[in-house]
């Protein structure tokens, strides 16, 4: 498995263990918090039957003139599902039903003798049940004992249903999550992957760049070694060494550009700038090359254009283009440059009647190290040109926009926005 699934599949497993303890705490608080508001509604409930009976036995006595007889009917006639009533005198002895057990007898005496009137007490069957009993006294004066006992399975198969709900819904939320959790881990991940496939193919690229010279240098220093001293000879060898060494050193300087800007370390410097006399410079400086190459410079508009940046980089980033314009045009073409101001921003505009680049190309001409066709390969150059030229722009908050097709030249369009005066 791979460094990048592994830390997906360990990020998702995060993911899952942190909701996991969430639901887990989730689940106990609220289950906790329903056992105890269902306790109190079986208590509530209880307390109102009892209620119930000593309403039921004061009425009954009231239209009976009589001291237990007057009573005995009020169990009978009511009747509350799941609760079993029981009506005690002040000593605990049954007055209905009339075989009352003794350990109903016992905990009624007990719960009447504690502070609230409940008691929790296991059947000897086994049941566990929950009594409420409390004194009370009739319309005659004589004291009465009513209890009220339920089964608490009832509270029991609720809390376990209430288990099972939210037990599902935990799973099925884990599993949501997991899956989410994934795609979100993939997606999250997905400029990371980016970024080590395209520093693998930066290296790998940086290294096959810098392979052949490094070979050729080597190859030329053990011929001039194993061979006779001879003036002229040894003045070819070093002339190719020296052209290699340069190309070496302009590899070194492009990658060392590049990684100053990914991390940073480059300043930028904002300071004002005329990007007509930047122009007017880069041009001078290429001129010579374009004459060599039996190539026609030509300078268009120039209008006065104030920016803001850094002078050498912004100097650089004309090179860069006008160098390209000038070594994929062949003998006899023209390379124009004009600048110009237009709805509040400065453009700079160089165009060639070189080879062109492919519709297909151009979305890839700013990659690093990307060349393209051939006779593109075939020319003097590195394929990282075009990348400090775009990390440059960035960098001014300027646009890069390339129009070409083969065989009929290539547009160039830098546009900055102007500095304020």
């Amino acid at each position: 498995m791979n460094p990048l699934a592994r830390l997906r599949l360990q990020l998702t497993v995060w993911y899952a263990a942190v909701l996991t303890l969430v639901l887990a705490l989730l689940g106990a608080g609220l289950f906790l918090t329903v056992r105890q508001q269902m306790s109190r509604h079986v208590d509530k409930s209880l307390g109102a039957a009892a209620a119930a009976l000593e309403q039921a036995a004061r009425i009954r006595e009231t239209e009976r003139a009589s001291a237990h007889g007057a009573v005995v009917d009020a169990v009978d006639e009511l009747h509350i599902p799941e609760r079993s009533l029981y009506l005690l005198d002040q000593e605990g002895r049954p007055i209905k039903p009339a075989g009352v057990p003794v350990w109903i007898r016992d905990a009624a005496r007990q719960a009447v003798q504690s502070q609230h009137g409940y008691r929790d007490l296991d059947a000897p069957d086994g049941r566990e049940l929950r009594i409420y009993a409390e004194r009370f006294t009739g319309t005659t004066g004589a004291p009465y004992i009513a209890a009220v006992v339920a089964d608490r399975i009832e509270l029991e198969d609720e809390y376990a249903s209430l288990i099972k709900t939210f037990g599902a819904a935990a799973l099925a939320a884990l599993l949501l999550v997991a899956g989410g959790g994934y795609i979100l881990v993939r997606k999250s991940t997905a400029p990371i992957e980016r970024s080590m496939d395209q520093m693998r193919r930066f290296m790998a690229d940086a290294a096959h760049e810098l392979r052949t010279p490094i070979t050729i240098l080597r190859t030329r220093a053990e011929v001039a070694l194993a061979q006779e001293r001879e003036t002229a000879q040894d003045a070819a060898t070093f002339q190719a060494i020296e052209r290699e060494a340069a190309r070496v050193g302009g590899i070194v300087g492009d990658l060392l550009t590049l990684a100053r800007a990914d991390s940073g370390e480059r300043p930028v410097a904002r300071e004002p700038l005329y990007l007509d006399d930047l122009a007017a410079g880069a041009v001078d400086a290429v001129r010579a090359l374009a004459t060599s190459k039996g190539l026609t410079l030509e300078v268009g508009a120039f209008e006065e254009a104030r920016i803001t940046g850094d002078g050498a980089l912004v100097r650089q980033l004309l090179l860069i283009v006008l160098d390209n314009a000038i070594k994929f045009t062949p003998a006899g073409g023209h390379v124009r440059l004009n600048v110009s101001v237009e709805d509040g921003r400065a453009a700079v505009v160089v165009s060639d009647t070189g080879i062109g680049i492919p519709a297909d190309q151009l979305p890839h001409v700013f990659e690093r190290f990307y060349r393209g066709d051939p006779a593109r390969r075939e020319a003097d150059g590195t394929g990282l040109g075009l990348a400090i030229a775009r990390w440059i722009a960035d960098a001014h908050h300027a646009r890069i926009d390339i129009r070409s097709a083969p065989g009929t030249g290539t547009r160039v369009t830098i546009t900055l926005p102007l500095s304020p005066a």
